[in-house]
């Protein structure tokens, strides 16, 4: 079920953000009077799924899911039309409109993705605000990554700074390493404040050891619910005990006890828990999990969540900082693909689909949306002969040279870009069965 929800909400963002995207086409297109003969959904190789034509366009459903696609007259691009180049230029086709009209057609797909992506940052702000716990607001600080504890960090510490950036959220610290490779943290232990020195490449051993999640909020267990018909119902435990120890190990904190516990898996062990005070142990069976059927309380609960609340607005200056913000960070970002640590983190389908939830909440939902909706804008402008920036590159030398580059050369990069981005494909969803299969 978790799967099928997920998957469910990766179609739905997607065909938004494709036909928004095509639609950016479409618009500047008949806005210069550019014949427009096909509207798809995903392609249609073959055959369509579903397709009715009104005026001079075609729209439809393909029934290959990997996009989809504007088919403008009089432009090379994914249909390969060669005989409809081979005669005079019409008045209605794309190659007889001026370059900057060429140019505002190719642009507008991705103009209409950023604009998405700030609309719905602008609705997000404004219907749910922002929450977040400050540094400050994590009461028992943080749990870290075994690669923390390498480098000196203790469970329970707080980074106040990274080299000269004052951290706000814990998100910030991994944000920072793995683009900044900074050289320091400042750190709080109890009543004491220092500074920590950072190993070399730090951000690289990041990505070589896929670390997902650098620290995580240090909190009590405390059983909010159990699951029916599993080992802790079993032993006798019930909601609001609190968990702090396993076999002769104190673990008084969440992390450490289903760390602990892991270590117990297909076993029988005990476990210390309070219950009204008094502290008492069980004997317990962990499952091959290293499982046992319970629910912690929210760490919402321990922790000082700050929620900023926006009028409508208000929300929209916000709303644009959210977007230029998060594309300036995918920038930066795209630099990690070229090293071998990096590449290796590629994704296809199945890592976009672990983006969502695996229950349906329309707030996680909306905020993925968006963020793909900057990939999409970005990848798209990138200067590859098949996306729309590498039209607007020939564009660009078409206007500064004053000569349109030959029809010829034009096919032959439309497909040599095609193979590319269908090897670029391969390797991505070769990378999540990869990780599916082996890990």
């Amino acid at each position: 079920m978790d799967f099928l929800i997920k998957a469910l909400q990766l179609i739905l963002s997607l065909s938004i953000l494709v036909i928004l995207h095509e639609f950016g086409h479409f618009l500047f297109a008949r806005l210069f009077k550019t014949r427009v003969e096909k509207f798809y959904l995903f392609f249609d190789a073959g055959f369509s799924l579903f397709k009715f034509k009104k005026g001079e366009t075609e729209y439809g459903v393909g029934w290959l899911p990997l996009g989809g696609y504007v088919k403008i007259s009089g432009m090379i691009d994914e249909s390969m039309d060669k005989e409809q180049m081979k005669q005079p230029p019409q008045p209605h086709e794309f190659r007889a409109k001026p370059a900057w009209q060429r140019l505002l057609i190719m642009v507008g797909g991705v103009l209409v993705n950023f604009i998405l992506a700030i609309v719905i940052f602008w609705m997000i702000l404004f219907s749910w605000g922002e929450s977040y716990v400050p540094v400050e607001g994590a009461t028992y600080g943080y749990a870290y990554h075994p690669i923390g504890l390498e480098i000196g960090l203790q469970d329970g510490d707080r980074i106040l700074y990274v080299d000269t950036l004052k951290v706000n959220t814990i998100s910030d610290v991994h944000h920072h390493v793995l683009l900044e490779d900074p050289s320091t943290f400042t750190v709080q232990r109890g009543d004491s404040v220092f500074e920590l020195a950072l190993p070399d490449e730090l951000g690289q051993r990041f990505l070589s050891e896929e670390v997902k999640k650098f620290a995580q909020y240090r909190i009590p267990f405390v059983v909010d619910s159990v699951v029916a018909g599993m080992p802790a119902e079993e032993a006798g435990i019930l909601k609001g005990d609190s968990l702090v120890g396993v076999a002769d190990k104190e673990a008084p904190f969440f992390d450490e006890f289903v760390n602990e516990l892991f270590h117990h898996k297909g076993n029988s062990t005990t476990v210390s828990f309070y219950r009204n005070g008094e502290l008492l142990t069980l004997p317990i069976n962990v499952n091959k999990s290293g499982k046992i059927g319970i629910a912690p309380r929210s760490p919402a609960a321990y922790l000082d969540v700050e929620t900023k609340k926006y009028g409508f607005f208000e929300a929209f200056p916000a709303g644009i900082k959210k977007g230029t913000d998060l594309l300036v960070s995918y920038v930066k970002q795209l630099r990690l693909i070229f090293t071998k640590e990096g590449a290796r983190q590629v994704g296809g389908f199945g890592t976009i689909g672990s983006l969502f939830p695996a229950s349906w909440d329309w707030y996680s939902f909306w905020t993925t949306t968006a963020f793909l909706s900057i990939i999409l804008a970005f990848m798209n402008i990138l200067p590859i002969p098949a996306l729309d920036g590498g039209h607007v590159m020939f564009l660009l030398y078409e206007i500064v040279a004053r000569r349109k580059p030959n029809e010829k050369f034009m096919e032959h990069a439309q497909l040599v870009g095609m193979i590319l981005l269908v090897a670029l494909l391969l390797y991505a969803n070769g990378n999540d069965l990869f990780r599916w299969l082996f890990e």
